[in-house]
């Protein structure tokens, strides 16, 4: 599941997951399609403009639910707030530029999880292994050679 648009049939996906259809997860599951990789706050500012009386409160405890469901898969990335996205049925990884904060998917190259082996030595059954780029994104780098550094 990549970025979903509004034509996605949320309220069945609901019901497949035993989920009631209410207008807060329909308005959460959204929003996200539409802005993957976004904090519960921009998550809420956006919620907001279609249900003004929802708290951020409210955002986080959807967005755990439909997590937990498997609606929604939380990103973590390292020194930052969590992120959300709809794309959860398939091993995929993120690149995560260290300027802007812009967050892009990376397909896994061996398409299956986990995408890296775990050493012989782990007494441990591996089913996921999340990897995270760090670097600058093209449109960065662009400006960074528009605006030399002062000597």
């Amino acid at each position: 599941m990549g970025a979903m648009t509004t034509s996605f049939d949320w309220p069945q996906a609901l019901r497949e997951r035993g989920l009631r259809v209410t207008r807060q997860r329909l308005a959460v599951l959204e929003a996200v399609a539409a802005h993957p990789h976004q904090s519960a706050e921009a998550i809420h500012a956006e919620v907001v403009r279609t249900l003004p009386v929802i708290t951020v409160q409210s955002i986080y405890t959807v967005l755990n639910d439909l997590s937990a469901h498997q609606l929604l898969r939380r990103f973590d990335p390292p020194g930052s707030a969590a992120r959300y996205e709809t794309r959860t049925v398939d091993n995929h990884h993120h690149a995560v530029c260290t300027e802007c904060g812009r967050i892009e998917d990376v397909d896994c190259v061996h398409g299956e999880a986990p995408c890296l082996d775990a050493p012989a030595s782990l007494a441990m059954q591996v089913s996921v292994a999340d990897v995270v780029f760090h670097g600058i994104c093209d449109q960065c780098a662009a400006g960074r050679s528009n605006h030399p550094a002062p000597a």
